[in-house]
């Protein structure tokens, strides 16, 4: 009998990347490896050979990714946040995957070249939004609303009241 190793897996729909986006994603995480890759056979419904599934792990999370088609598309009902100890790790993040066509939005809130939804968030902010001083929790809040890359720095400035 096999063991169920993580019980709810991430599965997303590409149209015709699903491989090429997880050798994206693993490239861009450290810790992270492809597992496996299922390809279609005669009866389809995609080409004989191509791609169906891609499974990888990001970070110790496995993922599935489906070349299913342009039925569906991405949307930001559904994101994945990283958490970053360090600017430096936000600005990685940031940079690697808003390269080659990625968007940046608002709030730490980016999209990939994939259209997926990404929340690049230091934990250093969480920590500041949680704070018991409301005035300072709201200075931060107010000093995260117009940034697209988040900068530890200036919500430190704004938790100070300067």
């Amino acid at each position: 009998m096999a063991t169920i190793g993580q019980r709810i897996t991430p599965f997303l729909w590409y149209d015709t990347q699903a491989e090429e986006a997880a050798n994206f994603y693993v490239s861009v995480f450290k810790n992270s490896r492809v597992l496996g890759v299922v390809r279609y056979g005669d009866v389809g419904p995609g080409p004989k050979g191509s791609v169906m599934t891609v499974e990888f792990e990001l970070e110790g999370l496995k993922f599935v990714g489906l070349n299913g088609g342009p039925h569906f598309k991405f949307t930001e009902a559904v994101s994945f946040a990283i958490s970053c100890e360090t600017q430096e790790e936000v600005d990685y993040f940031w940079e690697k995957l808003t390269a080659d066509g990625g968007q940046e939005s608002q709030c730490g809130w980016l999209k990939d070249k994939y259209g997926l939804s990404w929340q690049v968030v230091p934990s250093r902010a969480i920590e500041l939004l949680k704070d018991q001083d409301a005035a300072k929790s709201q200075r931060v809040m107010q000093a995260i609303m117009p940034m697209k890359k988040i900068d530890i720095a200036t919500l430190e400035k704004a938790a100070e009241g300067e």
